[in-house]
């Protein structure tokens, strides 16, 4: 669950660790990283984005506050104030907020990311446009991002098939076609899923997310048996945008009639992997980790 309107975590920094920044979004993989770093001994400062970091964020971190997503000023304020100079990013952030009516009122941005938003080069609103703008509005204050995976690189999938059922050869051709396809939209910056059937795409992740992606490609497939490949961009920055599974991603998936689910290896997050592989067995549904677009 979310958290909205809190109170300010009390400040549990020991004082001779390490600080490192946490900017949080929703999900399991803030939890992770903050169980990670606190097990490696550093102090994690966080600031979670209102309505979408995990409460339990508040117990995991050495100090804890929250700020609206279109609050760079008092992010920024916050970590300085906590003597951050290294920031990670962690967690899903609704992207289509931006698209509300009204949405300076919605979002009541802060001074800061106002003058962010009109000083940044304006040529698109891309994902990785706008999150490296993001981050270089931080370097302005002498905070660096780093990758998440620095800290718990045991969260990266390994290559080979991680469920009982293997793919058929139709499926690992759809695998191979899929991957093509989920590598040039990753180019374009468009998105990291494609759902295929029979070398046929059926549907591309766009701003609207994996689940979606997932949930539409049922719509358009209602005989099921469909595969979808979720790959990394080619340009991919480990700092941000990791593609990430988890038990939500798989029980989507077999609601919608997905067979197959073909990740890359060594660049995809798997939380809770032990848990989502058992879901996955009991659904009949085949997960592969590949390289290149060949199945292991």
């Amino acid at each position: 669950m979310g958290l909205g309107r809190l109170r300010r975590a009390p400040d549990r920094i020991a004082p001779d660790a390490p600080v490192i920044g946490l900017l949080a979004g929703s999900g399991r993989f803030p939890i992770l990283f903050a169980e990670a770093a606190r097990r490696q001994g550093y102090a994690v400062c966080c600031v979670g984005i209102q309505y979408e970091a995990p409460a339990e964020l508040r117990d995991l971190c050495a100090t804890f506050d929250v700020a609206g997503v279109a609050k760079m000023g008092r992010m920024i304020r916050t970590f300085r104030r906590r003597g951050v100079k290294e920031i990670v990013m962690a967690g899903k952030v609704t992207k289509n907020v931006i698209y509300t009516p009204m949405r300076w009122l919605h979002l009541c941005p802060d001074l800061r990311t106002v003058q962010w938003w009109y000083r940044r080069d304006r040529a698109d609103n891309r994902d990785d446009s706008l999150l490296l703008s993001v981050i270089a509005e931080f370097e302005r204050d002498g905070m660096t991002f780093t990758s998440a995976l620095d800290y718990a690189p045991e969260l990266l999938v390994k290559e080979g098939v991680l469920t009982r059922r293997v793919p058929s050869p139709a499926e690992r051709a759809d695998v191979q076609f899929g991957w093509m396809m989920a590598k040039e939209m990753g180019r374009l910056d468009v998105g990291q899923s494609v759902a295929v059937k029979e070398k046929a795409t059926l549907a591309i992740e766009a701003i609207e997310g994996t689940d979606r992606c997932i949930e539409r490609a049922g719509q358009l497939c209602r005989a099921g048996g469909w595969t979808l490949v979720k790959v990394a961009k080619p340009q991919q920055d480990m700092r941000f945008d990791v593609p990430t599974i988890g038990l939500t991603t798989v029980e989507n998936l077999h609601k919608a009639g997905g067979r197959v689910l073909a990740i890359e290896a060594d660049r995809t997050i798997v939380v809770d992997q032990p848990d989502v592989v058992a879901l996955a067995d009991r659904y009949g549904i085949s997960i592969i980790a590949v390289r290149d677009g060949f199945a292991a």
